[in-house]
């Protein structure tokens, strides 16, 4: 699996064509930064190809005590030229039994439709996508759905009726966990081809790490893509705090609101309805 890293050549092209980044180019930049600064429990993220920020490519960790445990589940995540305001599309690359996942791996999910009124769905706009949403609740979304299928509109049937079978039985129809298992058994060895040690227990699942850069200047890509819109900002921010003090005759303080990654089983689980 490709690291994080950048190359040199990468970050000269991205720097001489700084004055044409599209937005989108700009938004993935940052969310694929706060990946790395701040992991989220049971997924590695890299990219495909150094040079392509459109596609990146997603290691899912199965969460222990359910029937994904110790799986190691490989998907790509396409993003358009117009993202965040039109959804990416997330297709799994490891073979995937469940209702919700198509034979070719793609994935049906709420949160991935676009943000249209389509009546017939059966889907309130407000389930759909839309640009407040990130790749964080993506895969939040898609950890979610694997262990919560929604069986009303499958995108697999007999993936559906299986489960169903399993579910209403307790467990005593054993069909649809058996192959899960068998899946998760498969995904060992390429875990082990790509030098991953898959999480087992709760306490493993849960640990962050912060991915290392391997090259201290890879940081300089982040600045240098972003020179000019802090620089705005710093212009906009100090006007703002001029105007406050010409009004209240004084500052007024803001507590940073960093985000607090919680473990799998505290997550919110909104967002899994699919169609």
């Amino acid at each position: 699996m490709k690291s994080l890293h950048f190359s040199t050549s990468v970050r000269s092209g991205i720097n001489m064509a700084h004055q044409a980044t599209p937005s989108s180019q700009k938004a993935l930049m940052m969310e694929l930064k706060s990946l790395q600064e701040q992991p989220l429990e049971g997924f590695r993220i890299t990219l495909v190809t150094e040079s392509d920020l459109y596609n990146w490519q997603v290691a899912i960790f199965g969460p222990p005590n359910t029937l994904y445990e110790g799986g190691y589940f490989k998907a790509h995540i396409k993003f358009p030229v117009d993202y965040p305001y039109s959804p990416p599309t997330f297709r799994f690359l490891t073979k995937m039994w469940h209702p919700n996942i198509y034979e070719n791996g793609d994935v049906c999910i709420s949160i991935l439709h676009p943000p249209v009124d389509d009546p017939q769905s059966g889907e309130l706009p407000s389930e759909r996508w839309n640009p407040t949403q990130n790749v964080r609740t993506i895969l939040l979304s898609v950890i979610s759905l694997l262990n919560e299928p929604n069986t009303f509109s499958p995108a697999n049937v007999d993936a559906s009726v299986m489960f169903r079978k399993w579910r209403d039985s307790k467990g005593k129809d054993k069909e649809y966990a058996e192959i899960i298992r068998k899946q998760v058994l498969s995904t060992a060895a390429e875990a082990e081809r790509d030098g991953v040690k898959v999480p087992t227990t709760l306490a493993e699942y849960c640990v962050q790490t912060r991915v290392p850069s391997q090259d201290s200047s890879s940081d300089l890509l982040y600045d240098d893509l972003y020179d000019d819109d802090m620089e705005q900002e710093d212009e906009e921010d100090d006007d703002s705090e001029l105007e406050s003090v010409g009004e209240a005759g004084g500052f007024s303080g803001v507590e940073d609101g960093g985000m607090s990654t919680r473990c799998y089983d505290d997550q919110d689980d909104s967002g899994n309805e699919e169609s």
